[in-house]
């Protein structure tokens, strides 16, 4: 049985996209409606009525791309440029399975990898804290900034943030938890991995398909998360049956 709100973070419109292919291996896809904006892109793309596909040469793929995303940023399909790299790969091959050394067919901009619907890694902890019988009572949740590209003012888990090129999805979740929340490695590594879950939906700047390395940890009743790097309005600690109706 997959919970309502699973299935409708993997609902989407695939027949308003095209694939996007690196090389033989699909890896994203792109709006129907953005191919004419790319028929004027720089070299290294072409641009067929049924398929987008990267044709420079390995060495030259990232040049290419970060040529094609300037000329998309400044015809303004990408927002929230945040000079940060995310990889590229083979998302048939399950990259999460081993986060330590995924194949990478390229790099781009964070901010065009909703454009190109490539999948990315997210880092994920939802924060509890027990009564005394062990179980948890209350659950962290945080307020997401209001100057933040994405999803601004709205609730969220304590920590999550995505994995950039170089980084494993568990130690994106250790700076994450610092930047973040203010919590040290010592706390911050006592994070326990729960699953992985895929999703892959409609946003507003093109498509969310991204690996969500979920992960539970136990904070104990008198540590409060401090926000470091202003990403975060503030947050509260709920008790989990609120926490759950705010979610739904």
């Amino acid at each position: 049985m997959t919970l309502p709100a699973v299935a409708a973070a993997r609902r989407h419109d695939a027949g308003a996209r095209v694939p996007f292919w690196i090389g033989e291996v699909e890896v994203g896809s792109v709006a129907r409606a953005h191919l004419p904006a790319l028929d004027s892109a720089p070299a290294g793309l072409r641009v067929e009525s049924d398929a987008v596909r990267l044709t420079a040469a390995a060495a030259d793929r990232d040049a290419a791309l970060a040529a094609i995303n300037g000329h998309l940023r400044v015809g303004g399909l990408l927002r929230g440029w945040r000079d940060e790299i995310f990889t590229i790969v083979d998302p048939a091959q399950n990259p999460a399975q081993n986060p330590a050394r995924p194949h990478i067919l390229a790099r781009t901009e964070r901010a065009a990898a909703r454009f190109w619907g490539t999948l990315t890694q997210g880092a994920h902890a939802n924060g509890w804290v027990a009564g005394p019988d062990g179980r948890p009572t209350h659950l962290w949740i945080a307020r997401r900034a209001l100057d933040k590209s994405t999803d601004p003012g709205l609730l969220d888990n304590l920590v999550g943030g995505g994995v950039p090129d170089g980084q494993t999805p568990w130690q994106a979740l250790l700076r994450e938890s610092w930047e973040e929340a203010g919590l040290a490695a010592e706390w911050a590594g006592q994070a326990r991995p729960v699953g992985v879950l895929r999703v892959k939906r409609e946003v507003a700047h093109g498509l969310q398909f991204e690996d969500l390395h979920a992960h539970d940890l136990a904070l104990p009743p008198g540590l409060a998360p401090q926000n470091q790097d202003g990403e975060v309005q503030g947050f509260a600690c709920l008790p989990v049956a609120q926490a759950l109706a705010l979610a739904a």
